[in-house]
C-alpha cells in the first residue's frame, strides 16, 4: 500500500508543479516579448514578431533612445520621490493611529476602527473628484504635494498594523511603562520592531501601487517635468519616437525593474508580513 500511495503523491505533486510553471510562463510572456522587442530592430519586429533576433547590437541604442527621447532620468526620479515619501508620511499617520486602536481604551474607539475599516471599502476613484477641485483651488496642482497628499491617510496600513499591534503583549508595556518608558519609546522601541516584516509587507504595496499608478498623476499632471514612470511612457508615445518600439519597451523595462528588484529583496519579509496579519 505504500509504493501507490507514494505514486500517487509524487503524481499529485508533479500535476501541481506542472499548473505552476505554466501560470507562470504565461505571466511572464509579456515581459519575454518586452525583452525580444528591445534585442530587434524595428523592421524584425514587424517582418518576424514571436522570432528570436539575429544580433543584440540594437540593444544599446534602444536603451540610449529610450533616454534621449523623453526625460526618463526625471521621471525615475519623480517616481522615486513620490514613492519614498508617501510611505514615509503613511507610516508616520499609520503606526500611531494603530497603535492607539490596539492599545489604548477610549471613547469612540470601535466606532473609529469601523470608520477604518469602511473606508478599505471605498473606491480610490470616489473622493478623487472633491480632492481636485480642492487642490485647484489651491493652485497645487502640478506639484509633489498635489501627487503625495491624497494618498498619506491609508486605511490598510492602519488596519495591518492594527492587527499586528493588538497581539503584542500587554504585559510587556506595562512593564515599560513602570520602568519608566514614554509611549513613543514603547512604540518605537517595542512595537514597530516587531512588526518590521508586517511594515515591510505594507512598504512593497505602497511602492508598488504609488510607482505604478496612472490614474492619478494622469489628472494632476500637465507637465513632463512632474511626470512619473507610467505617465512618462504616455508622453514617450506621444514623441517623435513613438513608432520605435524598441526603446519603448527599453523604457518600459527601466520602469518596471526596480519595483522587481524591491519586491525580490523584500520577498522573504513580505511573506512573513502577510503570515503575521492572517492576510492570504
Amino acid at each position: 500500500m505504500t509504493a501507490p500511495f507514494a505514486l500517487r503523491n509524487a503524481l499529485r505533486s508533479a500535476g501541481a508543479n506542472a499548473v505552476l510553471i505554466a501560470m507562470a510562463a504565461v505571466m511572464l510572456l509579456p515581459f519575454a516579448w518586452m525583452l525580444l522587442i528591445v534585442m530587434r530592430s524595428p523592421s524584425e519586429i514587424f517582418s518576424d514578431p514571436f522570432g528570436l533576433p539575429e544580433g543584440f547590437g540594437i540593444v544599446a541604442d534602444n536603451f540610449r533612445n529610450a533616454f534621449v527621447t523623453v526625460p526618463m532620468a526625471r521621471f525615475l526620479v519623480n517616481g522615486a520621490v513620490v514613492a519614498s515619501v508617501l510611505l514615509a508620511l503613511q507610516l508616520a499617520v499609520s503606526v500611531p493611529a494603530a497603535y492607539a486602536l490596539a492599545k489604548f481604551e477610549f471613547s469612540g474607539r470601535k466606532l473609529l476602527f469601523a470608520a477604518v475599516v469602511a473606508a478599505l471599502c471605498v473606491p480610490i476613484q470616489v473622493p478623487m473628484l472633491p480632492i481636485y477641485i480642492a487642490l485647484a483651488y489651491a493652485g497645487a496642482l502640478d506639484s509633489y504635494f498635489a501627487l503625495i497628499f491624497p494618498f498619506i491617510f491609508s486605511p490598510f496600513a492602519i488596519f495591518m498594523l492594527r492587527q499586528q499591534f493588538k497581539a503584542f503583549p500587554d504585559e510587556i508595556i506595562q512593564a515599560a511603562r513602570l520602568d519608566g518608558f514614554s509611549e513613543i519609546e514603547i512604540l518605537l522601541k517595542l512595537i514597530v520592531p516587531s512588526a518590521r516584516p508586517v511594515i515591510a509587507a505594507f512598504a512593497v504595496f505602497s511602492i508598488t501601487a504609488h510607482w505604478n499608478d496612472l490614474y492619478w498623476p494622469l489628472i494632476v499632471v500637465s507637465s513632463q517635468d512632474m511626470a512619473t514612470p507610467p505617465l512618462g511612457m504616455l508622453y514617450f508615445r506621444d514623441s517623435g519616437l513613438g513608432t520605435d518600439y524598441g526603446a519603448l519597451m527599453a523604457g518600459a523595462i527601466v520602469t518596471v525593474t526596480p519595483v522587481m528588484v524591491i519586491f525580490l529583496v523584500a520577498q522573504r519579509q513580505f511573506i512573513k508580513g502577510l503570515t503575521m496579519t492572517g492576510l492570504k
